[in-house]
C-alpha cells in the first residue's frame, strides 16, 4: 500500500509543471522502472520454470502409467511360463503311458494352481446348499429340489476372483421356491 501511495505521489508530481525537483525525480523513477522490469522478468522466468517442471512431471507420470499398463501382467506371465514348459515337455514324450500322462497333468495343474494363488486369482467353488450370491454366482437355471429356495443345487462351472474383483462368476443351478 505504501508503494502505491509513493507511486501516486510520483505520478502527481509528474503531472505538475516542471520544477526544480524534476531532474531529481526522473532518475529515481527510471531506477524504479528498471527494478520493476527486473522483478517482472524474474517472475516470468519463475513462472516458465514452474510450468516446464509441471509439464515434465505430468509427462513422466503418463509414461509411468503407460509402462505399468504395458507390463502389469509381467508377474503373472513369469509364473505361467513353467506351466507352458511342462505342457511342451509332455508333448515331447514319444511313448507316454496313461499313468505318466495323468501324473504330468496333475503336476502341471499344481503349477498352474500355484501361479493362480501367487497372483491372487482365487476360485469360486460354491457347494451344494450354499446361498446364491449374485455378486459371485450366475444362476443358469432353477430346478425343483428338496432344499431351501435360492440355494445352490449344483455347480456347472467354477468362477474366479482376482483379489476381491470378480473375473468370472460361477455358473450354478439353484433350488426353486416350493
Amino acid at each position: 500500500m505504501q508503494d502505491q501511495d509513493k507511486y501516486a505521489e510520483q505520478a502527481a508530481a509528474m503531472e505538475e509543471p516542471a520544477s526544480a525537483d524534476a531532474p531529481a525525480i526522473v532518475p529515481a523513477l527510471e531506477e524504479q522502472l528498471a527494478a520493476s522490469q527486473l522483478q517482472v522478468q524474474e517472475l516470468q522466468d519463475s513462472f516458465l520454470r514452474a510450468k516446464a517442471e509441471n509439464e515434465n512431471f505430468r509427462r513422466r507420470a503418463q509414461e509411468d502409467v503407460t509402462r505399468a499398463h504395458k507390463f502389469a501382467i509381467e508377474g503373472f506371465a513369469e509364473v505361467l511360463v513353467p506351466v507352458k514348459d511342462s505342457l511342451e515337455m509332455a508333448l515331447q514324450v514319444e511313448t507316454p503311458t496313461i499313468e505318466s500322462l495323468k501324473e504330468g497333468v496333475e503336476m502341471t495343474l499344481k503349477q498352474l494352481s500355484a501361479a493362480f494363488e501367487k497372483n491372487r486369482l482365487l476360485e469360486i467353488k460354491p457347494a451344494q446348499g450354499d446361498k446364491l450370491d449374485p455378486m459371485k454366482h450366475q444362476a443358469i437355471s432353477v430346478v425343483p429340489a428338496d432344499q431351501e429356495a435360492n440355494t445352490i443345487v449344483s455347480t456347472l462351472q467354477k468362477g474366479y476372483l482376482i483379489a476381491d474383483r470378480l473375473l468370472r462368476p460361477a455358473l450354478v443351478t439353484v433350488a426353486q421356491e416350493k
